[in-house]
Parts: structure tokens; C-alpha cells; sequence
């Protein structure tokens, strides 16, 4: 029984994974606009500028193709005091003087401060680029524009050392079932955002009585998530590191229901060995990436 089970959701693993070239394009860009600002800001650059990966890039949950790359970048504490000295919105003059920074090597590319990030749109990959001032607790200060401007503190490391733990007690299945789920996520057009996917998957793997299991189990890794994440609609989520509270929503609970029914008949074939059945199911949750035929 279940023969199809592996061989398919490797496949569609392997599928989800950045090739090499993407992933060198993608830390490459990023380097690149740290470069830039190194030169802008300090006079020179370096080889390691400060910046790090944040997002999906620093969680190790990016799906091919990935849309764009988020970085954090390391400012002086001098940036924040002169900025401090000015009126009106001191978080966005920040990001429009980046932004101003960046258009001297990059005139070609499209450049512009949204809310808290400045994006910058290679026509390969998107970074976007969020200044931070680090704090002595290891934390950060982010500017965020709304609302007329404030200073937002945010801890991205406890989110990456959290992914980080439990895919380590689950034997790497915690990112690989969140780049499945987020798979879908574009597939359907889900109305969640990926980091909270990605709290909802660690979530329910930190607690999954089969988490540790290898890819013979995803069948039911992914109809149980879909149960798990039911159960969650309309309700909240803590943010690691500064517990921030963050809302679920619920506008996604009719693709779940539509998810767990394919699922539970999926799981039905998969046991029956019916594996292009199966396979077809599966494709009305994932599309065409989750193969149909793999014997």
C-alpha cells in the first residue's frame, strides 16, 4: 500500500527547490545593493556587507521561482540621530535618501520606498531592502512610513531560529511542508501571507505526531495541516521574539475546505495504490508540479 507516496512528494520537492543558478542570482543582487550602500555611506565597500537574509531567503522557505529576495541592512547609529533631528516623516526620508543612494549605480533599475522596505526591481529578482539599528538586545529598529512614520522593533533572528529548531527535531520536514503549502498558496491565490504560513506549518509540526517521518508520510502531513490549519481561521499568532500579535484572517477557510477534501480523497487512492488518481487530486490542491505518474 501507499507505493506512489515517496517517489511523488520527492519529486514535488525537488521540483519546489531554487536551481543554483537562482539562488547565486538572488544572494548576488543582494550583495550588490549592500555594496552600494557600503560605498554610499561609509566611503567603501567591502566583501561582506552589512546586510543578512530575512524573509523566506534567511528561513530557508523560498519556492523556485522566487519573486524576491529580503535583506536587512545595518545602519550606523549616526543614520538614526540625524534623522531624529528632522519633522515630519523621518522614516520615509530615510527610505527616499536610500532610494536616492541606490538610482547612482543602478539609473537603469526600478527604485522605490513602499511603507517599510525600498525595492529595488532587477529584471532576474526583486530585493527588497529594509534599513534596521541594532539594539543592544540583539533585536533591531526598523522605520516603518505609516501613519506618519514611527520606529518598529522587530526580531528576525528568533523567527529563523525558530524555523531553524523545529525542522531540525523534524528531520527537515518543517521547511519542506512549507514550501509545499506556500506551492499552493500561489497556485490558489490564497488570501494568507507566507510568513504567517510559516508560522501556521511550524506551528503544527512542533506538535505533529508523525513530524519526524520521512516523505511516506507527507500524504498525511499535508491532509492533517489542512485540518490543523482550519482550526486556526479567524484567530491570532505571536510573532517570535517580540510577541507581537498578528490576525489570521479567515477569507481562506473555503480553498482549505476545498484542500481537505482533495486531500482526504487523495490519502483514499494513494492507499489503494490508484497513483494517477491520486496524482490528479493532488494536482487540484498543488497544480501540475506534483506529478501524476512517478512508478
Amino acid at each position: 500500500m501507499w507505493i506512489a507516496v515517496r517517489q511523488r512528494f520527492q519529486a514535488f520537492y525537488r521540483d519546489l527547490k531554487l536551481t543554483e543558478a537562482q539562488i547565486e542570482d538572488g544572494i548576488g543582487k543582494a550583495i550588490g545593493v549592500g555594496k552600494a550602500l557600503e560605498r554610499a555611506y561609509n566611503g567603501g565597500s567591502s566583501d561582506k556587507p552589512p546586510i543578512f537574509f530575512v524573509g523566506s531567503w534567511g528561513k530557508g522557505t523560498q519556492v523556485r521561482p522566487s519573486g524576491d529576495v529580503d535583506i536587512m541592512a545595518v545602519f550606523d547609529w549616526s543614520v538614526y540621530q540625524r534623522f531624529e533631528e528632522r519633522a515630519g516623516n523621518k522614516q520615509s526620508q530615510l527610505l527616499q535618501e536610500i532610494k536616492g543612494h541606490l538610482l547612482t549605480p543602478y539609473p537603469q533599475t526600478d527604485i522605490r520606498g513602499d511603507g517599510q522596505v525600498v525595492v529595488v526591481g532587477f529584471n532576474s529578482i526583486t530585493v527588497e531592502l529594509v534599513p534596521v539599528f541594532r539594539l543592544e538586545s540583539g533585536q533591531y529598529l526598523m522605520p516603518d512610513t505609516n501613519d506618519g512614520g514611527r520606529w518598529k522593533i522587530v526580531d528576525p533572528w528568533a523567527q529563523i531560529n525558530l524555523i531553524d529548531e523545529v525542522d531540525k527535531r523534524t528531520s527537515g520536514n518543517t521547511r519542506a511542508l512549507t514550501k509545499m503549502v506556500k506551492s499552493w498558496k500561489h497556485e490558489k491565490n490564497v488570501t494568507i501571507k507566507s510568513f504567517l504560513i510559516e508560522l501556521l506549518v511550524t506551528d503544527f509540526m512542533n506538535n505533529y505526531q508523525h513530524a519526524h517521518h520521512d516523505y511516506f508520510w507527507y500524504d498525511w502531513f499535508v491532509r492533517d495541516f489542512f485540518h490543523f490549519m482550519k482550526t486556526r481561521a479567524w484567530g491570532q499568532a505571536l510573532i517570535p521574539g517580540t510577541s507581537e500579535v498578528v490576525q489570521l484572517g479567515g477569507d481562506w477557510v473555503g480553498k482549505v475546505d476545498d484542500a481537505i477534501q482533495c486531500a482526504e480523497a487523495a490519502c483514499n487512492w494513494e492507499y489503494h495504490n490508484y497513483e494517477v488518481t491520486a496524482g490528479q487530486e493532488w494536482q487540484k490542491i498543488f497544480g501540475p508540479r506534483i506529478p501524476t505518474h512517478v512508478l
